[in-house]
């Protein structure tokens, strides 16, 4: 299939970008290296990359028309900080990086999808040694796309991807640099990326896209901007210490946990109606060390979109979870798969739950996650508050 007019403009913009943002780097003087052993200064980083690759669909239309043979197209530019040597949570994770960034997708057809965008952050953990000129990266991004073309059942009958104009960016990206200067770095990876809006809106099959990744970063020190041209030249990147030994903390603690959300049945397609969620949950966490956990707990769910069943108390199920947290920060990823103790009512025989959670102080945290139906469809987004009433 013919890409149309405005994806080729894209791409050819996509282009011209990218050996611009090359050229213009490369033009950049190459300074001689600074002291070794010293991490004066703040260290950040620009980054430009493209994507392209294909789709993991399941929905039936779209899988029919035709529209996703032809694969996608991206672009990312990105801002990051180096975190420092002196955190004193950097070191057990290799000394990651952090930032913001920005992605700009063309996916085929433009009346279909729409030119999607995106706004996100992204943490980078290396999982390779200091001192490395090849080293590999996994670098998570969550943030929020925009400018997506929804369903509609008269203009836009096909798309059963996406059924808003905003949806839910998420992006894993297994990476490879190589260190070419002092300043810059060739990069390349494979990225899983996904847009959903967890059934706030139907229909919402998601576009899960699976592909491959090349760019450029250039670093650079922030506090050279502010020396005396005469001055020593500042390191431009990080020298990055050993990694910091985990050690036991045997951590333990209670919590509760109250979320809410809004969906929409597949016959409120034609609709604006959407239905409220609850959610509540009653957890044990064990905490082996700074980064590793587990959990377990009970949940109650009510789903107001169960209008089949005329009484309210129908609407409601509870289960029970384990999971795997990975923590780092005051964020925490968590991991979770529960089964009913009750009826399902037809939500299928077990669910998961991933989660994004950040701790305000030892005590309270705000967390939003994504309740499945059977495995991987989304049954509801959860945005909630919780609290730790014990802890040992």
């Amino acid at each position: 299939m013919k890409c149309p007019d405005t994806a080729r403009r894209q791409l050819r913009f996509v282009c011209n970008l990218f050996l611009g943002s090359y050229l213009f780097l490369w033009s950049l003087p190459i300074f001689g290296q600074s002291q070794e052993n010293e991490n004066p200064g703040r260290f950040h980083y620009l980054e430009i990359e493209g994507h392209s690759g294909g789709y993991l669909y399941s929905g039936p239309d779209l899988e029919e028309s035709g529209y996703l043979e032809s694969g996608y197209g991206a672009f990312n530019m990105k801002m990051g900080w180096q975190s420092s040597p002196s955190s004193d949570w950097a070191g057990y994770y290799n000394y990651p990086s952090y930032g913001i960034g920005f992605y700009s997708g063309f996916l085929g057809n433009d009346e279909v999808f729409g030119q999607p965008n995106a706004l996100y952050g992204f943490i980078e953990f290396p999982l390779s040694r200091p001192g490395r000129k090849f080293s590999a990266s996994l670098t998570p991004s969550f943030g929020l796309t925009y400018n997506l073309e929804p369903y509609d059942p008269i203009d836009n009958p096909l798309n059963d991807a996406i059924g808003a104009r905003m949806a839910v960016y998420f992006n894993v990206d297994y990476g490879f640099s190589y260190r070419f200067t002092r300043e810059l770095d060739f990069k390349g990876g494979i990225d899983f990326g996904h847009f959903s809006n967890g059934r706030t809106f139907v229909p919402n099959w998601g576009l899960n896209m699976f592909g491959l990744n090349f760019g450029i970063r250039y670093h650079y020190n922030a506090d050279q901007f502010k020396r005396n041209p005469d001055a020593p030249l500042l390191p431009a990147r990080m020298q990055r210490p050993p990694k910091t030994k985990l050690s036991q903390l045997r951590e333990n603690h209670i919590s509760v946990y109250l979320a809410g959300g809004l969906v929409q049945n597949e016959a409120d397609t034609d609709n604006t109606r959407q239905y409220g969620t609850f959610s509540g949950v009653l957890e044990y966490s064990y905490r082996f060390n700074q980064i590793h956990g587990i959990s377990a707990g009970f949940d109650y769910f009510f789903d107001n979109s169960l209008r089949q069943y005329e009484n309210a108390s129908a609407r409601d199920m509870a289960g029970v979870h384990l999971g795997y947290d990975f923590m780092f920060y005051k964020f925490t990823i968590k991991g979770q798969i529960g089964v009913y103790l009750t009826d399902n009512r037809g939500k299928g025989g077990y669910y998961m739950r991933p989660a994004l959670r950040y701790d305000f102080s030892d005590k309270f945290f705000a967390q939003i996650g994504l309740k499945t139906t059977d495995g991987g469809a989304a049954d509801w987004v959860e945005y909630g508050i919780g609290f730790k009433p014990f802890r040992w």
